[in-house]
């Protein structure tokens, strides 16, 4: 499209017929050329990019300041969970070996305990019966030699038949007396029985003021002996056993 050049100039020689006849008879227009009004947007660009520049660095650096802390914000999080999860686990482990050894306790280490005990105390009263058992045998056997030996000698000492013997005069012995009679005869009868059955005795006859027989079944050395040999004898010859020095 032609262009006109503008002029603000009214002079005459501005107005040509012949420019009116280009003109149509129509008014003027103003209008501005293409290269001024792309030279005018560049302008105006150029002009606006130093602040574009200015205000970019601010903005970048809002947003970096914002990201850092975002991501201070998720961090924090992340290394207080991490930091608990080990004091967790060590829990966890903790209970975990404290209910273990409960159970080990109580189904293990008490009822192996209980039959150690039961087993140690079934020893004990076994040697003690044990024991006990060989202490009554022991009595048994001492018991079984006494008796043999008691027999032994009596086979030894005590004859078939008792001897009878009669005093013509005094000892100065201990005798242990079991019956008197006035009458020698009886005495003598009472001896007889006497030997039959294997006791030895003595036949004492009247001295001092008492004129009696007397029987006895044994002498002694001295008065202690005797009256502990009558006291043993009173069972067999009745409470009337005494005892007299002849």
């Amino acid at each position: 499209m032609a262009k006109r050049k503008k002029t603000d100039d009214p002079s005459p020689d501005n107005l040509d017929p012949q420019n009116d006849a280009d003109n149509f008879g129509l008014p003027d227009l103003e209008y501005k050329p293409l290269e001024e009004e792309e030279t005018s947007d560049e302008l105006q660009e150029e002009a606006e990019e130093p602040v574009k520049e200015e205000t970019q660095p601010q903005a970048s650096h809002e947003e970096e300041e914002r990201k850092t802390e975002v991501e201070e914000e998720t961090f924090v999080p992340e290394e207080e969970g991490s930091s608990k999860a080990p004091a967790i686990i060590i829990t966890i482990i903790a209970l975990v070996i404290i209910a273990a050894s409960g159970l080990i306790y109580y189904y293990v280490y008490l009822p192996k305990a209980a039959a150690k005990e039961k087993a140690r105390q079934e020893q004990e009263a076994k040697l003690l019966k044990e024991r006990e058992e060989a202490a009554r045998l022991a009595r048994e056997e001492e018991e079984r030699r006494r008796h043999a030996a008691d027999s032994a000698a009596n086979v030894v000492t005590k004859p078939a038949i008792g001897e009878i013997v009669t005093l013509t005069e005094r000892t100065r012995r201990y005798y242990v007396v079991v019956t008197s009679s006035i009458d020698g005869d009886l005495a003598m009868d009472f001896a007889r029985k006497l030997s039959a059955k294997g006791v030895s005795t003595k036949i004492i006859p009247p001295f001092g003021k008492w004129n009696f027989y007397r029987l006895a079944v044994g002498d002694f050395e001295t008065f202690a002996e005797a009256q502990a040999s009558a006291d043993s004898s009173k069972g067999e010859y009745g409470d009337g056993v005494w005892v007299i020095k002849y």
